[in-house]
């Protein structure tokens, strides 16, 4: 499918091992232990500048990328990448997509050279087939969204990467229980990592004061800290219900969504971990979060 398409007519796309000695297989049981899962992460990704800015957020995020256990891959849903119907890209190199204008040439000139994950993209496929409209794209690449974070946390861009869409024509419930069937792959090894802002009224923006800071944007974003710490899932989901703070903070989802895609996964004995907390511009909420 065509990369600038922003609503697409859905067109469906449709190891043997050594036998073990009895020996070698007590040992191998005995010295076994459940592989941990993959952690989740939501990024509040912010002003595309980040990609180039070297501050506490950007700072933060190359910590964390040295302190987390390599993935085998990295699934990305991404505000950036809003469609009708459900897409996973099947892309074998993903091309570095600037989906931006307005910015200086040095943005687009970023490149974020990673490869795609064609098997465990349509391996995604087959977990969402039987749930959702799905197809496969054999073009998108990483949106801003995705490699404006991921060129922080794994710089070297090797780890496999690949993306998951966001139907915006769906409720915020229908995308929670979408994302529960996702869960099989944090077991193979790859990382969920959502990335949109749960601030995120450009209309209200101060570009001008970095430091600015709205009352409403502060309610909003300390009410979802406060329901992430209390595993108040459905209070999350019915975000909409929260008076004129949410109305503000989040005049369209598009930017809250991916969040609902790493809360769906977090499991019962994981805690939400806030790695970041911020307001900029007054109303972008750069909060960062961790399950697992």
């Amino acid at each position: 499918m065509k990369r600038a398409d922003f609503i697409k007519t859905l067109g469906m796309a449709i190891v043997t091992t050594p036998l073990l000695g009895l020996n070698d297989f007590k040992k191998s049981v005995d010295n076994s232990a459940p592989a941990a899962k993959a952690p989740i992460l939501f990024i509040g990704h912010g002003n595309p500048m980040n990609a180039l800015n070297d501050n506490s957020f950007t700072q933060r995020l190359n910590k964390l990328g040295t302190t987390l256990e390599k993935p085998k891959a990295i699934l990305v849903v991404s505000a950036h990448w809003l469609t009708r119907g459900t897409w996973v890209a099947t892309t074998p190199t993903p091309e570095t997509i600037h989906d931006f204008g307005g910015f200086p040439q040095a943005l687009f000139d970023v490149q974020y050279p990673a490869k795609g994950s064609p098997e465990l993209a349509k391996e995604t496929i087959e977990l969402l087939k039987n749930k959702a409209t799905v197809g496969e794209d054999t073009e998108w690449g990483l949106d801003h969204g995705a490699w404006s974070v991921l060129k922080h946390l794994y710089p070297a861009a090797d780890i496999p990467v690949f993306q998951l869409s966001i139907d915006y024509y769906q409720t915020p419930q229908y995308h929670y229980d979408l994302a529960k069937y996702l869960s099989s792959l944090r077991d193979k090894g790859v990382m969920i990592l959502g990335s949109g802002n749960i601030v995120h009224n450009l209309r209200q923006v101060d570009f001008r004061n970095e430091n600015a800071k709205f009352d409403w944007a502060i309610e909003f974003d300390e009410v979802v800290k406060k329901y992430l710490n209390e595993r108040n899932h459905q209070g999350l989901i019915d975000y909409n219900k929260l008076g004129t703070a949410a109305t503000l903070s989040v005049p369209t989802n598009d930017h809250y969504l991916p969040l609902l895609y790493t809360l769906a996964l977090q499991g019962e004995k994981e805690e939400a971990v806030h790695l970041y907390e911020s307001i900029e511009h007054g109303s972008l909420s750069m909060r960062c979060v961790q399950f697992g």
